[in-house]
Order: C-alpha cells, then structure tokens, then sequence
C-alpha cells in the first residue's frame, strides 16, 4: 500500500481556476453552476475559489458566469439537514463534516446564505430556541396541567431534543454513529395524556424502545 499527500491548489493560478469554473460551467450550463453542482464536477473545491477571489459570486463575476442560488432552498430546509448531520455525527457538525456522504447541502451553501460557517450555527440555535418549552421533565400528575399539543415533533423539538441529550439513547447510551438507530420517544405517552413539549421528550434507540408506540423515528436523511 502506497501513502500519498493530499493535494492543495492555493497556487493554481487564477486564470486556471476561472477555466475550470467555465468547463463545469459548459458542461452543466450556466445557469446551473451552484456550489453544490460545481463541486460535483470540478477539479478544485469551491472554497478554492471564494478564497482566491473573495467569494463564490464575485469568482462567478470574474469567469463571466451568472450568479446561481438555489432560491427554492428555504432557511429552514438548511436547519432540518443540520438536525440530520448532527444526528449521524452524534455532536456538533464541523465545516468539514458537511460532505455528500453526511449532507445534502455543502458548508458554502450555509456561508453564502449567512455570511460565515460559525452564523450559520449560531443562526441555527436561535432557530432551535424558538421552540424552547420548560425542561423539567414531569410527572404523571404534572401532565395533565399542560398543553399537549400535536402528537407530531416538529423539527425545532428534534433539534433540542437531540443537543440536550448529545444524540444518545438516554437508557443505554448507544449513539447514532455506532449504528443505532434513534428515535424521539414520549416520556409519559401521547396517547395516556403526555404532551408534545421538550421536557416530555428523549432520544431512545430502537432496542430500548421495542414494544412501545409512541415514538417518532429521527429520520436517517
């Protein structure tokens, strides 16, 4: 078995990079050169480019490319795949995490909609908090004095379910990237009264939680 070094291209010359950038541009078509595409087909990593000419749409500028975004992609699609790559890395996604084989969206995707990597996270907590609810978990008697809500976990509630118990099952402690798979469980049933609220959820892995029905299985992505 031959090791070999990774190659770096922060001395490719800019006029290599802007005719990579048209040959993917060529092949595609113009108007569909996204970050995610270019990726795909390029030579180089689009943070090549943003690096060497200040961003994605002022390297798009300079190779004579119209600008592309993906303008159906709303913030909240952005904020379900994080609760999704959180859940299979089992703790807080890197910059570096956010490949195909994790993610449906590349780390520029998030720069470009918020500026930086770490916006991107801090915008996501934001989002997550919104949906924040009391978390004392509660007793039987408790239950009944609060609103139960939807029987349904929204995505803010997985989200805050997941950072608070770290992507564990909360009886066993298996993770999601030891191959567990994880669901979000009731503490007291839906069905017996619980309510749909964080302090009356937990993350439970499939063994833990056989023979019981009310449970939402976090989606694998």
């Amino acid at each position: 078995m031959r090791f070999e070094l990774e190659v770096h291209h922060r001395n490719v010359p800019g006029d290599e990079l802007l005719a990579e950038l048209r040959r993917v541009a060529a092949l595609l078509s113009p108007e569909t050169v996204t970050i995610e595409r270019f990726n795909e087909h390029a030579k180089f990593h689009n943070t090549t480019l943003s690096r060497r000419f200040g961003s994605w749409f002022k390297a798009l500028d300079a190779a004579g490319l119209p600008r592309t975004r993906n303008l159906n992609l709303t913030t909240e699609q952005l904020f379900e795949n994080l609760v999704t790559v959180w859940l299979k890395l089992g703790r807080q996604p890197k910059y570096q995490d956010l490949t195909k084989e994790h993610s449906l969206f590349s780390a520029g995707t998030y720069e470009n909609r918020f500026g930086s990597w770490r916006k991107a996270l801090e915008a996501f907590v934001s989002w997550a908090n919104e949906g924040a609810q009391p978390t004392e978990r509660p007793s039987s008697a408790q239950s009944s004095a609060q609103p139960r809500g939807p029987r349904n976990i929204n995505w803010r509630l997985r989200a805050l379910v997941l950072m608070r118990d770290g992507a564990r099952c909360q009886l066993c402690g298996a993770e999601a990237r030891d191959g567990a798979k994880l669901h979000v469980d009731h503490i007291i049933p839906w069905s017996k009264g619980g309510a749909t609220i964080l302090s009356n959820l937990r993350v439970l892995c499939h063994v833990c939680n056989i023979g019981k029905s009310d449970v939402d299985t976090i989606p694998e992505g």
